[in-house]
């Protein structure tokens, strides 16, 4: 996969909706590119006295229907291509899910595990001060990603209040609940991510409830997945991290594992129990009902996407499917609920948290799950809609959705 450019798929994915929709080049030209980019050097003190350089980025992919809104990255790999087209997933994300953001996305070249608690504040506290000028509540709102934390988020409220004079909770969400964040946001991906795999499996005249399943990625995103699905009454039989995975025909203990794994502190493979040893390679092809693929960008690719059996997939992650394998799967008829509608409810609570800081008026957590199932279901619905109407994939559909209201929205603003 060297040399591949993710942003390539937001391009292609664009195209097959634009064509779909019968819209001329002129009427979505601009969604092609994202409307700011920002390049910025990060100095960090650190701990030995020696002052770092780390380049940092955020893109701005679209204002069209409201602030920009995406996460924060920080990993060694990030560069400008991925975080481009990562706003511009985010773009297309909060327009299926009918919230009023555009998208934004950035990051820190940078192993946040090599440094220390006080190099990693450093780091967060220069960021936010070279990237200050183009963010805020009412303009572009960060939040956690890749290698950032709630604890991260607390560091740029911190900052970001103090180079404004007062405190300003709606920089970004994802916060600890003391400085203004949501009930309900640390689960809220996988709560959604549940919430869309009883809509497909029930679209597709099945249950979840005694589904095989297979998630890959034990961070946040997959192992509330894992919870939430086993919980469901599904039978997880493999989960995954970076270190290997774990199988079991029978079903794994999903409560054992998620317990042995807390805190980040514990892999895989080391965990001791009744399980078989699998890499995440074996996992992809798992012959399941359900796959979750909850890693990383392009694990779905030409090279193994022939070799997958799952009955219905349903992306955690951003972007691990790529156009070739997507091919390959639809011809296989194998069902792909895409990223930008299954992994939505992150950003759907974060949404509920930026209201709530705007107002000051916070919401118990059972309110919370039900405002985001309501719109879980409704986002599934009209895309389920969609594909079955134009005959296309839920991927290409979910884009119809979404390349539509923000092209209706700049028709109503004059804009093209």
């Amino acid at each position: 996969m060297s040399g591949y450019n993710p942003y390539d798929n937001v391009l292609a994915t664009l195209e097959s909706a634009a064509k779909v929709l019968g819209y001329e080049s002129s009427e979505y030209e601009v969604l092609k590119y994202p409307e700011r980019t920002l390049r910025v050097a990060v100095p960090v003190r650190m701990d030995d006295g020696s002052v770092k350089v780390f380049e940092g980025y955020r893109v701005q992919h679209s204002t069209v229907r409201g602030p920009a809104k995406g996460g924060l990255r920080f990993h060694p790999d990030v560069n400008m291509d991925e975080v481009s087209a990562l706003a511009a997933w985010m773009t297309f994300k909060c327009a299926v899910a009918g919230i009023p953001y555009g998208g934004g996305k950035g990051g820190v070249a940078v192993d946040p595990k090599k440094l220390s608690k006080t190099e990693l504040q450093n780091l967060t506290r220069s960021f936010t001060k070279a990237i200050a000028p183009i963010i805020g509540p009412e303009v572009d709102i960060p939040a956690p990603d890749v290698g950032t934390t709630p604890e991260i988020m607390g560091w740029i409220v911190d900052t970001y209040s103090t180079l404004k004079g007062s405190f300003t909770p709606g920089v970004v969400t994802g916060k600890p609940i003391e400085l203004g964040g949501s009930l309900g946001r640390g689960e809220a991906t996988g709560r959604g991510i549940t919430i869309t795999a009883k809509n497909a499996l029930k679209a597709l005249g099945r249950e979840l409830k005694g589904a095989t399943v297979a998630v890959q990625g034990m961070g946040n995103v997959g192992s509330v997945s894992a919870k939430l699905i086993h919980a469901a009454g599904a039978k997880i039989v493999a989960v995954s991290d970076v270190s290997t995975g774990i199988y079991n025909a029978n079903g794994l203990n999903i409560p054992d594992i998620l317990a042995f794994v807390a805190g980040g502190k514990n892999l895989l493979k080391d965990y001791k129990g009744d399980v078989e040893f699998i890499d995440n390679g074996q996992l992809l092809t798992l012959d399941v009902d359900l796959l979750v693929p909850a890693a990383m960008e392009n694990m779905i690719n030409q090279d193994n996407a022939a070799n997958i059996r799952a009955k219905l997939i349903v992306e955690g992650a951003n972007g691990p499917t790529t156009v070739e394998a997507d091919a390959i799967l639809e011809q296989k008829g194998i069902p792909v609920i895409p990223d930008i509608l299954a992994n939505a409810g992150g950003v759907v609570v974060s949404y509920f948290e930026w209201v709530q800081n705007l107002q000051q008026f916070y919401w118990d957590e059972a309110t919370v799950n039900q405002r985001l199932e309501n719109i879980m279901n409704d986002a599934f619905r009209n895309v389920w809609e969609t594909a079955q109407e134009k005959k296309v994939s839920m991927r290409t559909a979910a884009y119809v959705v979404a390349v539509r209201r923000i092209v209706e929205t700049l028709q109503m603003k004059g804009s093209i």
